[in-house]
């Protein structure tokens, strides 16, 4: 299939809970799955619902050709070898991909998993597996909010990236600067993984100021102003979430970004709108 995007697509879904929200998934992959992207990815949370949701959810997108379906794994996900026999499950259906996330710590536990950073998550994957899984990690150009500086970010990233992995991803930013203030860190400490930089279009104030605030993510305060200033008018939000992201996404591409990955919260006409407009 001819793309007729100019650089690289890739989408991220949660397991949906309900018959609703299953039906909302089905759409919107279906709507994306047009744009012809490299991947789609399906996020991981603790406990045995979720897991059991997110393998549903990724052995269900995995039955079309295309795209590659990648899931998160995080360091919540219980023993070795309940994480061994969760691989075994995406080996069997041919899912050699994975995002490798420490995560975070589930509200009531006073601690982490038997792994405690993705680091060691992804040494036992490739000591487990040998030359069988491709690793993806995340990073954080505006500082994980656990972490006390921007060195040790650099530092804890390339602790990560030295296990062996393909790629990266960003948290979602609104600052492009922040992005490429972060790779000359990392070009500077001798980090060469490819570092994709994750978008989240703005389709609702009030959820992405509680995105922010869990992710260390800095929304600039004119732009906190400007989406206060529409009150509880959602079509007006929307329209300028689009239009910011749009210039957003365009100004990496216009600084040399091949790639961009959408967190699309499971709903595809902001994502749509926004690639549309980019091609």
């Amino acid at each position: 299939m001819h793309k007729s995007h100019q650089f690289g697509l890739s989408f991220e879904f949660f397991p949906p809970k309900t018959a609703e929200q299953k039906v909302i998934l089905l759409n919107t992959q279906e709507q994306l799955r047009q744009l012809d992207p490299d991947f789609f990815s399906v996020t991981f949370g603790a406990g045995g619902s979720t897991i059991t949701a997110t393998a549903d959810t990724v052995l269900e997108l995995n039955q079309h050709e295309t795209p590659k379906v990648i899931p998160h794994l995080s360091c919540m996900g219980g023993t070795p070898e309940e994480i061994k026999e969760l691989l075994d499950k995406y080996l069997e259906h041919g899912i050699t991909d994975i995002l490798a996330l420490r995560g975070d710590v589930p509200s009531g536990m006073g601690s982490v998993g038997y792994f405690r950073y993705a680091n060691e998550l992804i040494e036992f994957i490739h000591e487990t597996y040998p030359n069988t899984f491709k690793i993806t990690v995340g990073c954080y150009p505006e500082v994980h909010p656990e972490t006390e500086s921007l060195e040790s970010e650099i530092k804890y990233f390339k602790q990560k990236t030295a296990a062996g992995v393909e790629r990266a991803i960003t948290q979602f930013f609104f600052n492009p600067e922040a992005y490429f203030n972060f790779i000359d860190h990392c070009e500077k400490a001798g980090i060469d993984t490819p570092i994709t930089p994750g978008i989240m279009p703005i389709t609702n104030f009030a959820n992405i100021k509680r995105f922010c605030g869990f992710c260390g993510t800095d929304m600039p305060r004119w732009l906190q102003y400007k989406l206060q200033s529409y009150g509880d008018d959602r079509k007006s939000i929307q329209q300028f979430g689009t239009e910011f992201t749009i210039k957003l996404c365009q100004q990496l591409l216009d600084q040399g970004v091949n790639g961009i990955h959408f967190y699309t919260l499971n709903r595809a006409k902001a994502t749509l709108d926004v690639v549309k407009a980019l091609q």
